[in-house]
């Protein structure tokens, strides 16, 4: 959500924003709602007041014996009464329109993201690892796998399209992976794990800025729930409506969850394999923290997602997103990209963004920046993955394939296995 004192005090700035974004001015338009809206406050303040003051007003005539007075007054308090539920109307119509307007709007870029239209405006900032070697012709993830357990045809079964059934070590291995990222992100990175619903209301749904506009990508139960795309609705969402007394140091949680997306969108990509599922996992990163501290931890936060393919020797890239590219709630986004030898490319694995004061606005989290204080202020809310589960397990196996089908599991992982060190085919 957008600060209209802003827009008010910098409407050409807004739209130069959103400009950057590739999108027509809508200052004007808000403004000119605004307007509207606020006279209408007005006047029914003074409609309120004048009633208030006329009917105090004929007591004091009857009192007098002023017959002729009094009964102007009676029917001027009653046109009032009249004409009020009116203007009511109207102010809380206005007022839902242009709330629904600012709802659709997304978030202004920082203004060191690259501009760009698409992915090709892209900005690479690093790489790490070394490509592996291989003495043989590396193949994708989903010819390999279904020897090892990753069967997608019992999973179209029983789910339709875009359904895995992971079956004996790739299921352990899948486990362990999550298990990993969880003990690394808690025990190292200052975390703290949560277990949250993966139902939430709209108001969550709406507070992260899943609502209205990705609503077509999300699933929706009978009972007016809806399934998480990502648990980073459920932790940040768990702030909203509060008051925080102290944010000197950020919030940090994390949680490995099912997601669900209904992908609406994405219609013939990334069909083949394990890349794109209607229900995933995820360990997801989600902060809180004051306006000062948001880039700091930004950076802070895509460093703990790099750590966990640093510690897996996974090769990555390091991509910040242009304008273009960017989410709709962030206003600067790192994504992390892993390297998949059997597809020769670099494919999203993570994507930490920093959305600044966007979701808290929505969901009204606000801190006090002085202990005891009455002042307070807007939150900053940060998300990323770290990691996505079974991306993570695409890029093991493709990584660490070997000539006769079999896939090592990286050493890290080798505590979770229970002695497992080598997938081999059936």
């Amino acid at each position: 959500m957008h600060d209209l004192r802003m827009i008010r005090e910098n409407p050409e700035a807004f739209d130069a924003a959103l400009a950057r974004r590739g999108l027509e001015p809508v200052a004007a338009t808000i403004l000119s709602m605004d307007e509207e809206r606020r006279a209408l406050t007005t006047q029914l303040q003074e409609a309120q007041s004048r009633r208030n003051e006329a009917s105090k007003a004929i007591g004091q005539a009857m009192g007098k014996g002023d017959k002729d007075t009094a009964e102007a007054l009676k029917a001027e308090v009653a046109e009032i009464k009249t004409t009020m539920p009116a203007l009511e109307e109207r102010e809380r119509a206005l007022g839902e329109e242009l709330t629904g307007l600012l709802a659709t709007i997304p978030n202004l870029p920082a203004e060191d993201v690259p501009q760009g239209a698409d992915e090709d405006g892209n900005v690479e900032v690093s790489r790490w690892g070394t490509l592996r070697e291989f003495s043989f012709t590396p193949i994708e993830h989903a010819d390999l796998a279904p020897a090892l357990g990753m069967d997608f045809e019992t999973g179209t079964k029983l789910s339709g399209a875009r359904f895995t059934f992971l079956r004996g070590d790739m299921a352990r291995l899948h486990r362990a992976i999550a298990q990993f990222m969880l003990d690394t992100q808690t025990r190292e990175n200052g975390y703290t794990e949560c277990n949250p619903p993966v139902l939430v209301n709209n108001a969550a749904m709406y507070g992260t800025d899943k609502l209205p506009k990705f609503a077509e990508d999300s699933f929706r139960t009978t009972e007016d729930h809806w399934l998480i795309p990502t648990s980073e609705v459920s932790l940040t969402a768990s702030v909203a409506g509060d008051i925080l007394p102290d944010l000197s140091q950020p919030i940090r949680l994390t949680a490995h969850t099912l997601c669900f997306r209904s992908e609406a969108g994405s219609a013939g990509k990334d069909t083949r394999g394990f890349i794109r599922q209607h229900q995933f996992e995820k360990v997801e990163l989600v902060s809180i923290c004051a306006p000062d501290q948001s880039e700091a931890e930004h950076e802070r936060m895509t460093g703990c997602a790099e750590g966990i393919l640093k510690a897996l020797d996974l090769p990555y890239r390091k991509v910040l997103l242009c304008t273009g590219d960017m989410g709709f709630g962030a206003r600067k986004t790192y994504d992390l990209e892993v390297w998949l030898p059997g597809q020769g490319a670099y494919r999203e694995i993570s994507s930490c963004s920093n959305t600044g004061d966007f979701q808290a606005r929505r969901m009204n989290t606000r801190f006090r920046p002085e202990a005891g204080g009455k002042k307070t202020e807007f939150a900053h809310t940060l998300n990323g993955s770290g990691l996505a589960v079974g991306r993570t397990l695409v890029a093991v196996l493709e990584n660490y394939q070997q000539e006769d089908g079999s896939v090592l599991v990286p050493e890290a992982l080798h505590p979770y296995m229970g002695g497992v060190t080598k997938l081999t085919p059936a």
